[in-house]
Order: structure tokens, then sequence, then C-alpha cells
């Protein structure tokens, strides 16, 4: 079952038709739909190990004049080519290790592993625009741009460069001018590491390159100096960026070493505290107070400093001028973050939804191919040890007073989330839960981005997951919690991309795109178009090959 999504592309087609079934095509759609995602999981006789190690496979539908045609085609990076030329792994991946040359004697490839490893260019998670250009991208220093029309591999580049960052998201925010912002982790002040939200300004109108004129528009600390959080995406709202650091950290003295003796991977310098953090406090709703005694009892006999550690930080900045604002120190219980939903002003607040995991075990953990491939009650066996998925609502208050101690500060009518400033200067969050159900996740979120990023909103539309397993498209309304649900016996479909009707009067006026696999069909794969109003289906191109798992992508008009 959840095998046939991690396949081998062994064919790599130019072009293939793809055959309507049950069309209901509205005639506006036209466009592309890019997709990228792990294509090539073994090379000779080795294999990759996580999820995200697979070389990168782009893949495009084209839709024109009610007609559907499917195109893929590995990207050509160092990675890939190399891997190729040679047969073996040569550049290590998230959670594989590069191979040493069998070629050479015994001497050799035992010095081989104390020469370092190569940061990786597979560019696996996301395909975005900056300017006129389209650029393929993991979360290292390296994106790779690509030609949107034959997918052919076009430039290596090196974010190094341009700016000052050791990589960048996957998931950057862009304006109604094609301002593209992002945020990656730097060297800072006293060699401590820092994060740095960065800025690509529009296509230029003398047609240089925009990224020759990105820059670093505010600098935020890192709770520790040696180890950087890992991060997959941040909030913007019209006024405010918003970064979660989560306590899954980055060893920075195990990734040096890395670099010094080989076998070591990404994963490998993830480390994530063993506590859960601070228990949570009960706000009392009816009086807004909070019972210090019991905070003061969580508080004896742990060492402060490791008590912060433990916790997620919610950091603040404005954007114009770009500012960090310190004085806002928020405060939550451990969980992982990879993906906002949306951030968005309200009445003196800040609204940031998410997809979360509760606690502090790393969910990429539980990501290994060998463990995905299992038999579907080991599947789910691994799924149970793992973190609990939900989505959050937390709100941010941006007036805070000394003299509201033990209060709860969050004054919407819509929400039961909280927050609360403590006599060390924090205010500790507690969110609203928005969706909740025993290992099923709501997760790779959209909404209808060019209308509701960074405002108040209805729904948003995620994959959901059965114990990590792709099996429904879910429909979320954000204020009411209700939810609707597609879902087909043996289909795994991907994350849905909103693409608006033209001329919209209601926010879930118009379609949602994704890609599904179905095992063992005569057409294996296919592009299903869901009414995002209704989530019922218009119609499915399919097409006779079926697709490995994609990640991310972008929707080409």
């Amino acid at each position: 079952m959840q095998a046939g999504l991690l396949v081998q592309v062994k064919r790599i087609c130019d072009e293939l038709t793809a055959v309507w079934s049950a069309s209901l095509l509205p005639t506006w759609l036209g466009g592309s739909l890019l997709r990228m995602g792990p294509g090539l999981f073994e090379v000779g006789d080795q294999h990759y190990h996580h999820l995200f190690d697979g070389q990168a496979l782009i893949h495009k539908f084209d839709l024109k004049n009610g007609q559907v045609t499917y195109y893929r085609k590995f990207l050509k990076t160092d990675a890939y080519v190399r891997a190729m030329t040679e047969n073996r792994v040569v550049v290590t991946e998230f959670g594989t290790a590069m191979y040493p040359d069998p070629c050479k004697n015994i001497f050799s490839r035992f010095f081989s592993y104390f020469r370092g490893i190569e940061v990786t260019d597979n560019c696996v998670v996301n395909i975005y625009p900056v300017g006129e250009d389209f650029y393929a991208v993991t979360e290292t220093n390296y994106i790779t741009k690509v030609d949107p029309e034959s997918l052919d591999t076009l430039k290596k580049v090196d974010l190094c460069k341009y700016l000052s960052v050791n990589g960048v998201t996957a998931h950057p925010h862009f304006e109604a001018d094609g301002t593209v912002y992002n945020i990656g982790n730097c060297f800072g002040k006293n060699m401590s590491l820092a994060y740095n939200i960065v800025r690509i300004p529009p296509a230029q109108k003398d047609k240089s390159d925009p990224l020759e004129k990105s820059q670093v528009v505010v600098q935020l600390p890192s709770s520790e100096r040696l180890k950087p959080s890992y991060m997959h995406s941040f909030g913007l709202t019209d006024n405010y960026f918003v970064f979660v650091e989560q306590p899954v950290k980055i060893n920075l003295l195990k990734f040096l070493s890395a670099w010094s003796v080989r076998g070591a991977t990404y994963m490998d310098c993830f480390e994530s505290n063993e506590s859960m953090g601070v228990p949570r406090l009960s706000v009392a709703q009816s009086s807004g107070l909070i019972d210090w005694v019991q905070i003061e009892r969580q508080r004896r006999g742990t060492d402060f400093r490791e008590r912060e550690r433990e916790k997620t930080w919610f950091h603040l900045a404005t954007k114009d001028p770009a500012t960090y604002l310190s004085s806002h120190k928020f405060r939550t219980s451990a969980f992982n973050i990879f993906h906002h939903i949306n951030t968005y002003e309200d009445q003196g607040f800040i609204v940031v939804d998410l997809c979360v995991w509760k606690g502090h075990d790393f969910v990429y953990n539980y990501l290994y191919l060998a463990n995905l491939r299992g038999e579907w009650e080991e599947v789910k066996k691994a799924a149970m040890r793992a973190p609990q998925p939900e989505v959050r609502r937390y709100v941010l208050p941006l007036d805070i007073h000394s003299e509201e101690q033990g209060k709860n500060l969050v004054s919407l009518p819509y929400t039961t989330a909280s927050a609360a400033l403590h006599g060390d200067g924090t205010v500790w969050l507690e969110p609203e839960v928005l969706f909740s159900k025993p290992r099923q996740a709501f997760e790779f979120p959209q909404i209808n981005y060019s209308r509701c990023r960074g405002k108040k909103y209805s729904f948003t539309y995620g994959l959901g997951l059965n114990h990590f397993i792709p099996d429904k498209i879910v429909k979320l309304n954000v204020q009411t919690k209700e939810t609707w649900v597609w879902q087909e016996d043996e289909c795994y479909p991907s994350e849905p991309l909103f693409v608006p009707a033209p001329g919209a009067t209601h926010e879930d006026d118009g379609v949602l795109l994704s890609i599904v696999v179905k095992p063992g069909a005569e057409r294996p794969g296919f592009l299903l178009v869901l009414d995002a109003a209704k989530l019922t289906e218009m119609a499915r191109a399919e097409v006779d090959n079926i697709f490995p798992v994609t990640f991310h992508g972008f929707y080409k008009p």
C-alpha cells in the first residue's frame, strides 16, 4: 500500500497525455502545476535511507484548452549527476551518508572518510518564482534554477554569494508585487548563531537578477548560542514577522565534526530536549487568573536555563522599519513545527495558526524509508510512538503591561487561546486546538494565499495523514472547526494547491489541485480537481504512469 508512494522512477516520460474521467473541468482553469519530490531511492546497489534523501524529480501538469499533459524530469544537480556517473551515493543527504569509492584501495577509502562532507544541492522540497525565474529548493544554501516550460536544469545558485545565511527555508512568503521574504540561520555577534530574515526584490526593470539585490532586513537571536533551531517555515502579516523557535536543534559542534569525519548525516546533527518542558498551566477563564503557587512548584528543583531550552519560543519583529522586538518574550510548551497555516493581526493581537506535533521528539526520526515501507501494522506501531499532531491557534498580545501579571491578556471573542505575563517578563501562551484526532494529522496546509495571507480568514486545506500515510484531503474551517473530507479507497493524494476562480467573491471560490497515486490501477496516477467550496470531485486526469510521493509545489497560471 504505502510502498506505492516510494517507487523508484525508471522511465522518464517526455510527454504523456492524460485521460479525463467524469470531467466538469472549469473552463477558466489553465496553466501549469509544478511539483517537487524524490524519484530515485537507490543508486547501483546502494540505497537512500530517508524520505528526504531521494534525488529530486520535477513534475508538471499542463492544463490547456481542456487538455492535460504530464511531464517529469530529474533535476541535473551535482548530487544527481555524480551519483549517476559513479553509480553510487556520492553526496551525503539528509539521512544517508556518502559511500567511499569502491574502486579505491582500502587505505584510500579509509582516508576519504576524513575529507569532510559536501552540502547537498538535491533540491527536492519545493519550487517557486523569484522575479521572472523559477527555482527548485531544499533547505541548504543551494537552489537550482529551472525552466518551467521544458523542466531543464539551468543553473546551480549558492545563496551565500548574496546573503549572510547558511541556508533558508523551503517556504518563503510572497507579496503582490513579487517581493520574496525568507528566513535562514547565520552567524551573529561573537560567533553565536542567529536567524536572518531576508528580502528578495521583485523582477527588475533592467532585467538584472533580483538575487543580486537581495538583503538581510532583520536579525533574530537564537535561544542557544551554538544550537540553532530547525526551521521549515515562518509567519508574515502586513506589519510583522513571526518566527517559532522550536526545541529541535541543530548541534553545531556535531555538524562541524561531520565536515571532518565522513559517515555522519544531517539527521545525526539534530537533537531535542528529553523533557516536554514546563507542564501546561490551567488558566481560569472566568477570573483570568493563574495559580501562581502551581507555577512556583513547577520551578523548584529545575534549572531556569534548562527550562528555557525545553520551551518553544515565539520571536516577533516589525516589518517596516524592520526591528526585533526583544521586549516581547513569548514562550509555550515544547512542540515540533514544520508548517505555518496563516498569521494575521486583529485588534492589537497577532493570531498564529500552526500545524504542530506535541512534544520534543523530532518527527523526522519516523520518516526513514525502512519504517514507511514496512507492513501496515508496523507503520501504525511506529506512529503510535511519534508525537501527536494538532492544528493550534496561538494569540500574541502586542500591548503588554507589567501590572497585568497573571491575567489572560487575550480579549479576542472568537478564541480560547490565552497569554499570561510572568514575573520574569515572559508571556506564557496556551493554544486553542482547532483540529485533533488520534494519529490523524492535518498537514501540508494551504489557503487562498493571494487573498488571505496575513488576513483574517476562514478556510485552510490540507493533507490528511493516517499514521504518516496520506490518505485524504481535508478542508478545515478555522472559525467553526467544521471539516470536509475527500477520500477514496487505495488512493494517496498530495498537498492540495488552491487556485482561485477569476472574479471570486467568496474565500473558497476556486479549485484544489492534487496529484493522486492509486497503486495497482490500470492508470495508477491522476491529477485530481476538487471544488474547494464543497470538496467534491470535479474532474480527474488519469495518466498511464505512477508518481512517487511529492512534497510541495506551485501553480503557474
